[in-house]
């Protein structure tokens, strides 16, 4: 299954929400935090740029399609690179999550970084799916070039 329609279509929902002050809100209940999401403190860069990011996440109370999204930036640049999603499973217990894209050539590079991960969930609002986020983290993490398989 892919992913990024689905995580592109999230984020113009989310654009909309944004945009539709007028429309009716959703109950804060709808929108609390129903899990957690941990992020790995060691990322991998392979020789191709392909960058691999794990960690863990638990939620529960979904109603529609779950995703643990990823994105990592280094240094001083405010760009984040996209790295893959997971569909998730919301049913209380602790699952692995392993996120792997590659950014443009030489994006990103073995070193300090930045990663926010993301459990969001496309609940239906009124006919109009958007995003419900479960849980956020942000950390700090160190990309090591990944060894090449023989």
């Amino acid at each position: 299954m892919r992913v990024r329609p689905l995580l592109g279509a999230a984020a113009g929902a989310a654009l909309l929400l944004l945009a539709g002050a007028g429309a009716a809100p959703a109950t804060a209940s709808a929108l609390a935090p129903t899990g957690s999401v941990t992020v790995g403190a060691v990322g991998r860069i392979a020789a191709d740029g392909t960058v691999t990011l794990s960690g863990t996440y638990r939620c529960t109370g979904s109603s529609g399609p779950v995703f643990v999204s990823s994105s990592v930036n280094q240094g001083a640049s405010t760009t984040r690179h996209g790295i893959g999603g997971t569909r998730a499973v919301c049913d209380g217990a602790e699952h692995r999550w392993v996120n792997s894209g590659r950014p443009g050539s030489g994006a990103l590079v073995a070193g300090a970084a930045h990663v926010e991960a993301t459990v969001m969930e496309l609940r239906s609002f009124g006919g109009l799916p958007l995003p419900a986020f479960h849980a956020v983290k942000n950390q700090d993490i160190t990309l090591k070039q990944a060894s090449a398989r023989r």
